[in-house]
């Protein structure tokens, strides 16, 4: 019997990775100190100028402790500074930047996500022992209103100036009059958008969660539309009676139980030589190229915590949400799909565009 000898440690790299570790919870915890200020308004009304904890919890109408607690946390993590002197905290109009507001550059919305999904952890763990996954229908539904935070700002800022224009001529397609649907439309919120700003074309959003095609419906109302509906509807099986010009996937397909099965359905509802646009994760199939890329330890997480879990809930693929463009090409021209082109998403570095045609 041999035994063979335990290298020996080496305690600069245990003592680095040991503060790697602290930097890593502490991040987590911070984030759910972003999750407070963006739902309670605290951005916003710091974004207003420097203020004491006492003013600050006036302009958002918080109590003053938590608010105070709150802005110790966010001071020391050098988001506010803070002025011992007058006790005023101040947010730097750079930092503000990137907290409040409606457009893309409000990365605030993304905090969100470290609450819901920690919220089925539980679950997760489970299915890591026992197998199958977190159905999405425990996901909602706050699930339909955090992914509606997340995305509203980029669509409001890029879909239509921005996005479109990557997909050749079907802006002008789309002006001239064509028939379109979102699969996996959510909040149908992009829908509505394509919908106010191409009045001749006529659009549908197709979603399994009836409570956000509610939502997409009153969205719709409000914005006095005509020319968009939304139902309720698998994907997997979409209406085939008339034939669609366009079909749009927002971070859609690599969710799904059947994601082979959506993409052949999309194709086969398409009218010959029509357009897919999917809408998807920017990664690489083999996790060798992930490795350096600053946003895979995200993807992978949020991987495992939600779009693999809610598939294999329902024994489907678990694709996973770094599925990659290798993968992705080859189940599209399986579907029967040519790819024309894949196109980076303007301020969104962790998705991109491809386009495809109907063979």
């Amino acid at each position: 019997m041999t035994t063979e000898a335990v290298p020996a440690l080496d305690e600069a790299k245990v003592e680095e990775f040991a503060g790697r570790l602290f930097e890593t919870f502490t991040s987590g915890t911070l984030t759910l100190m972003i999750d407070v200020g963006h739902r309670t308004g605290l951005f916003d009304a710091a974004a207003a100028g420097p203020a004491t904890s006492t003013e600050l919890a006036e302009r958002a109408g918080l109590r003053e402790r938590y608010v105070r607690e709150w802005l110790g946390a966010l001071t020391t993590a050098e988001i506010f500074s803070y002025e011992p002197e007058s006790g005023r905290y101040t947010l730097p109009p750079e930092h503000a930047a990137c907290l409040t507001g409606g457009g893309s550059d409000n990365l605030a919305p993304m905090s969100l996500l470290s609450a819901l999904l920690g919220n089925h952890l539980d679950g997760v763990i489970d299915a890591f022992r026992h197998g199958g996954g977190v159905p999405y229908e425990k996901f909602r539904p706050r699930f339909t209103a955090v992914m509606d935070e997340l995305s509203r700002g980029l669509f409001d800022g890029q879909l239509i100036d921005g996005i479109l224009p990557l997909t050749g001529d079907l802006p002008e397609r789309l002006a001239a009059g064509i028939r379109a649907a979102d699969v996996g439309c959510g909040s149908g919120h992009a829908m509505n958008l394509l919908a106010a700003a191409y009045p001749a074309s006529t659009f549908v959003g197709y979603d399994i969660g009836a409570d956000a095609i509610e939502q997409a419906r009153a969205e719709a109302v409000e914005m006095g539309l005509s020319n968009v509906r939304f139902e309720v509807q698998d994907v997997a099986q979409l209406p085939t009676d008339l034939p669609l010009d366009v079909v749009f996937a927002f971070d859609a397909i690599h969710d799904q139980a059947d994601p082979a099965g959506v993409l052949r359905s999309v194709n086969a509802a398409l009218a010959d030589g029509g357009t897919f646009v999917m809408f998807d994760i920017k990664a690489s199939s083999h996790l060798e190229n992930n490795v350096g890329n600053p946003f895979a330890p995200l993807l992978y997480s949020i991987s495992t915590l939600h779009c693999m879990t809610v598939s294999l809930a329902l024994d489907g693929a678990g694709l996973g949400t770094c599925w990659g463009e290798e993968l992705a090409r080859q189940m599209l021209d399986d579907a029967g799909f040519d790819v024309l082109g894949v196109s980076d998403v303007p301020d969104d570095p962790m998705d991109c565009v491809y386009l495809c045609r109907k063979r």
